[in-house]
């Protein structure tokens, strides 16, 4: 694996990585724009989702408790944190498959999934694997099929720039915040692409979107 396709773990380093669920509770509204990001993809019974970069398996149990008649994969490039994400499916009493893979070479034939749910994950990547990865993610749906994206936005006000001013320190956020992600989404050749709502955060603009592939 080239430096750039080097997997960065979701707190930058291992020995964070049992933290990660406690600290994405303090720094966001979790529950609240995960809920909404899933009524957004309007999922139907029968449709096959997958969690892109599912970390924990939060959001990716979340959606499967939400549509239980739908077949929800989880897919992350770190096999400590889906160790975790299995282990909280178990207690939650729920049938996820958790697969080990990166998002910019996806482990899937195309056309696989009806839906494709994205948490914040692409801020992680290049803008290079960011592009990668929107190519591997309108292969593996469906004609018709969709991407619905949580992720860093461009700054809605004053203090969510300054906030990612710092965070530009620490993250590869600056296609976000410049608001670069609904081109890229055109660019992998979605359509009716939108940026559907906000969410203000300590660590600044909470931005949703959706995209479609034609058919």
């Amino acid at each position: 694996m080239s430096k750039t396709d080097r997997y960065i773990p979701a707190c930058g380093h291992d020995l964070l990585t049992p933290l990660y669920d406690v600290t994405i509770k303090w720094l966001m509204p979790e529950d609240r724009f995960k809920r909404h990001l899933i009524r957004q993809a309007g999922i139907e019974r029968g449709h096959r989702v997958l969690d892109l970069g599912c970390g924990t398996g939060t959001l990716t149990i979340l959606i499967k408790q939400t549509h239980p008649d739908s077949e929800v994969v989880g897919l992350d490039g770190d096999p400590r944190v889906l160790e975790i994400a299995r282990a909280k499916a178990r207690k939650a009493g729920v049938e996820i498959a958790f697969h080990e893979g990166m998002a910019f070479q996806l482990p899937y034939p195309d056309g696989s999934y009806d839906r494709v749910l994205c948490s914040l994950v692409l801020h992680h990547l290049t803008t290079e694997n960011k592009r990668r990865a929107l190519k591997e993610v309108y292969r593996v749906l469906r004609p018709g099929g969709e991407l619905h994206v949580a992720d860093i936005g461009k700054p809605s006000n004053l203090m969510a720039y300054l906030i990612s001013l710092f965070i530009r320190l620490f993250e590869s956020v600056s296609d976000n915040i410049k608001g670069l992600l609904p081109q890229m989404f055109a660019q992998a050749m979605f359509f009716q692409v939108e940026e559907t709502t906000r969410f203000m955060t300590i660590v600044g603009t909470l931005a949703l979107y959706k995209a479609r592939k034609p058919g």
